[in-house]
């Protein structure tokens, strides 16, 4: 039974989704909402479905999902919610098959983590088929300007609440997050000052102060010259390189050790930057973590979760499979290892660690390699939020 604390919270988080979906309907019900994890979007979006298809005979809807295990989470939502009547008029779709879709006409669209739905491939979806009321949801706005733009044209801010102001309102539960510097060793120090002095090289021939946006530019014109296609794709690939060193820092694996030895009575989730290295993690303190990322199978990734929700593990590692998609076992503690100036990532890794319990303090810790790039990144990842602490 709920207790009196978690009822009032509960109530608190149906207000701001009711507000949500109150201004979305202002909106002509078309339109953007914005929240972090934990404040229920997939709710607002069941809600939305049946509001619409209650108004319409023989109406049908559609939900993009990034992931199988979302298109399994929605079905799951609306039979929790008591909704499972309007399944039958319901098509739960992966973006990598709906932008195939062409002439198809549906009452109300919603598209959960429309970040990833925005890309040039996927967006044909919105080209060549007919909506009457479309919903977006992400837990921030993308960072990547033409995205942002495309977002705002087909389905205009709605709503916005960040994930500090759902802490203050207690719909999720409060947060520290504590940076931690390693050092590189020696070989790595030399590796990655030849893959930055490389950086430096071929970003100065692309264009000194735009030369992310020439490489793309590059990249997508099919008449660029083939000396033009070598700056970009040697610029691209001291990226590669210099990220490739950072991500696999030996001294993450000491540090990340260490603060397991500290630390083994607490369920943790670790995030690694690359899947290689988020095995090394894993096995650096076997048996008691598994791994769970894209190159894992179904059955091994199912496994992971089983083992972690009924503590036949404390540790789950992963690279970005957890970061969105669907809800995790409940974790008190995150030590991110692998790092991108995303602030979409960091919010997306910190909000699996603060679904509200009673009590609970979300404790996450950020291994980060000292002047590098990569502390600059998470400058920029961790600079809209609260409770950061640098050591």
């Amino acid at each position: 039974m709920e207790s009196i604390v978690t009822q009032q919270i509960n109530k608190i988080r149906d207000k701001e989704q009711r507000k949500a979906l109150n201004a979305w309907a202002a909106q002509g019900f078309v339109g953007s909402v914005i929240a972090g994890t934990g404040f229920g979007k997939s709710r607002i979006g069941i809600l939305a479905v049946n509001h619409i298809l209650k108004g319409v005979k023989e109406g049908s809807a559609l939900i993009l999902v990034p992931t199988i295990q979302l298109q399994e989470q929605f079905r799951n939502e609306f039979i929790k919610w008591g909704l499972d009547n309007c399944l039958d008029n319901v098509d739960i779709l992966c973006y990598q098959s709906a932008y195939k879709l062409q002439g198809q006409h549906y009452d109300i669209v919603v598209c959960d983590e429309i970040h990833l739905g925005l890309s040039h491939e996927y967006r044909k979806f919105f080209k060549y088929n007919m909506y009457d009321s479309l919903l977006c949801m992400t837990a921030t706005l993308p960072e990547e300007e033409e995205y942002k733009e495309l977002l705002k044209t087909i389905a205009p801010i709605a709503y916005k609440i960040t994930l500090d102001k759902c802490v203050q309102l207690g719909i999720v539960s409060p947060y520290t997050i504590t940076c931690i510097p390693v050092t590189l060793t020696v070989d790595e120090k030399t590796a990655y000052k030849k893959a930055n002095n490389s950086f430096v090289q071929w970003k100065y021939m692309l264009g000194q102060f735009n030369a992310f946006e020439s490489a793309q530019m590059i990249m997508r014109n099919k008449n660029a010259t083939a000396g033009d296609k070598q700056k970009a794709v040697m610029f691209y690939r001291a990226i590669r390189m210099r990220k490739q060193i950072v991500d696999f820092a030996e001294n993450k694996i000491n540090k990340f050790t260490e603060i397991y030895e500290d630390n083994k009575d607490k369920k943790i989730l670790v995030f690694g930057g690359a899947n290689d290295f988020t095995d090394k993690l894993c096995n650096s303190i076997a048996p008691h973590a598994m791994s769970y990322h894209s190159k894992k199978t179904k059955k091994q990734k199912e496994l992971a979760l089983e083992s972690f929700k009924d503590n036949s593990i404390n540790v789950l590692c992963s690279t970005k499979a957890l970061n969105q998609g669907f809800d995790v076992p409940d974790a008190n503690m995150g030590i991110i290892c692998g790092i991108t100036s995303k602030s979409l990532s960091m919010i997306q890794r910190v909000g699996r660690l603060i679904r509200f319990q009673e009590d609970k303090v979300g404790e996450i810790i950020i291994l980060y390699v000292a002047d590098s790039q990569e502390e600059k990144w998470l400058k920029k990842a961790v600079k809209n939020l609260n409770n950061v602490i640098w050591k």
